[in-house]
């Protein structure tokens, strides 16, 4: 199921933008979302998608690492000349279930590159040409895990994204002064094609795919609105987010997870 919503086409006419993690879910609505826009967009994946936008550019490279961030650092100066908004939407966890006692180093290490230090080495490297031109956008993409750990699966990958809050935080109190904007994004449970084929996979065990819905939901202590995001509601708060509409917004970080989060 997905979302239609009416917008200008030309709100970011003009605008150089970069999507990291770009060609499926979350990432892919906010590619698609702010190219219609009329964003000139380039994207990044590890592995070459099949059906990204002729419109839209693309590098492929694994951000999880210093080389791969070079590659996209790279491909930012000779394919967009330069740089108004990067939107960092890649995350994600791989660690082994069975708590904190299970996870070893490199489980750690792993995570803290995928959600925390890919962002923190893109910064780094972009953050120059934004202040060439003494404006520009940064959006991390963090998650309500920061303040709900499941413990038992993800602590990691929870871990990291707290960190990343943090920094994100830090960093808009540095550059805001100098014109670059830094917020955040918490999406909670959203609707993506993973979570659709995790789905299908409780569903095949328990023999029907409402049910199977519905104790993911419960897992995160439930949803009030009765029902996940869509990738195109979070992509709507991102164009919103790093548009001029949101010109005095920076240091804050914006929740979408349709009340999960228990609190006043």
């Amino acid at each position: 199921m997905s979302r239609t919503f009416e917008y200008s086409a030309t709100e970011f006419k003009g605008k150089k933008v970069l999507v990291t993690g770009g060609t499926k879910g979350m990432g892919q609505a906010v590619v698609n979302r702010l190219a219609s826009s009329g964003a000139s967009v380039l994207t990044t994946a590890r592995s070459l998608p099949a059906d990204v936008a002729p419109s839209v550019k693309f590098v492929q490279a694994d951000i999880t690492s210093p080389e791969g961030v070079e590659l996209v650092i790279t491909a930012v100066k000779e394919q967009l000349g330069g740089l108004d908004i990067m939107v960092h939407c890649v995350g994600g966890s791989t660690t082994p279930p069975g708590g904190a006692l299970v996870l070893s180093d490199e489980d750690w290490l792993q995570a803290l590159n995928w959600n925390l230090l890919a962002a923190v080495r893109l910064d780094r490297g972009l953050i120059p040409l934004m202040l060439e031109n003494k404006s520009g956008v940064i959006l991390h993409f963090t998650s309500i895990q920061r303040k709900l750990p499941l413990y038992e699966t993800t602590l990691a990958y929870a871990a990291a994204k707290a960190a990343l809050a943090n920094y994100s935080k830090g960093l808009s109190n540095e550059f805001s002064p100098r014109g670059i904007r830094i917020n955040s994004l918490s999406p909670g449970f959203i609707q993506t094609e993973a979570a659709d084929a995790l789905i299908d996979r409780m569903a095949a065990a328990t023999g029907s795919r409402e049910s199977a819905l519905q104790q993911l939901m419960d897992s995160l202590g439930g949803i009030p609105i009765g029902r996940p995001g869509f990738p195109e509601e979070v992509a709507e708060l991102v164009a919103f987010l790093v548009s001029e509409r949101a010109a005095s917004i920076t240091g804050s970080e914006y929740v979408i997870d349709g009340g999960t989060i228990p609190t006043v």
